[in-house]
C-alpha cells in the first residue's frame, strides 16, 4: 500500500476553478485593502470591478448600494479570504472635487430632493427646475394647470402674455 503525500499547493486544474477553489496565481494575497474602479454594472446588477495595477476586470461583491452613476468611481477592495479573484467592495472613495450628486431623503410619505445650486426634474420636452435664488423654472409644450378649488397666480407683478 502506497501513502500519497498531499501537496499543500492548490490544485489549478478547470475542475478546481469552477469550484471556485484558489489557484497557485490566487496565493499572491493581497495585504490590507486596494483601491480599484468601478468598471460596468451588469444588467442584472452584478458590479465589475479593475483593481489598481490590474488589467483584469473582476465581478465582485459590495457591502454598499452601487448604481451606474458610480461607473469610473474609485473604491476600496477587500479580498474574500485573501482571494485576489473575489474581491468586495468596502465602499466609495469621496474626492474634493466630486461632492454628493443630490441628497435624497424618503419616510414613506415625503420624498425630499436636496441640491447645493439647483434641482431639475426632466422628460421629454419638459421640465421642472429649482434654483438656489428661489426660481421655480416650468418648461414645457403643453402645460396646464387643474383645480376642484381656487387656482390662484399671486406675485410682485403678473404677465400673461
Amino acid at each position: 500500500m502506497s501513502t500519497q503525500m498531499i501537496s499543500p499547493r492548490l490544485n489549478d486544474s478547470p475542475r478546481s476553478r469552477e469550484k471556485g477553489r484558489p489557484t497557485p496565481r490566487d496565493r499572491a494575497r493581497p495585504r490590507g485593502v486596494v483601491t480599484g474602479t468601478v468598471v460596468r454594472i451588469g444588467a442584472k446588477g452584478d458590479v465589475f470591478v479593475r483593481p489598481l495595477r490590474s488589467a483584469r476586470e473582476l465581478p465582485a461583491r459590495s457591502i454598499v448600494s452601487l448604481s451606474s452613476a458610480d461607473i469610473g468611481r474609485e473604491v476600496v477592495l477587500a479580498f474574500d479570504r485573501g482571494h485576489v479573484r473575489r474581491p468586495i467592495i468596502l465602499g466609495c472613495l469621496r474626492t474634493p472635487d466630486v461632492g454628493p450628486r443630490a441628497e435624497v431623503t424618503v419616510d414613506g410619505e415625503t420624498i425630499v430632493l436636496t441640491g447645493q445650486k439647483e434641482v431639475s426634474l426632466r422628460c421629454g420636452k419638459s421640465s421642472i427646475t429649482l434654483t438656489q435664488a428661489g426660481k421655480v423654472l416650468i418648461n414645457g409644450a403643453y402645460l396646464l394647470s387643474r383645480s376642484t378649488g381656487v387656482n390662484r397666480i399671486k406675485g410682485g407683478s403678473v404677465q400673461i402674455n
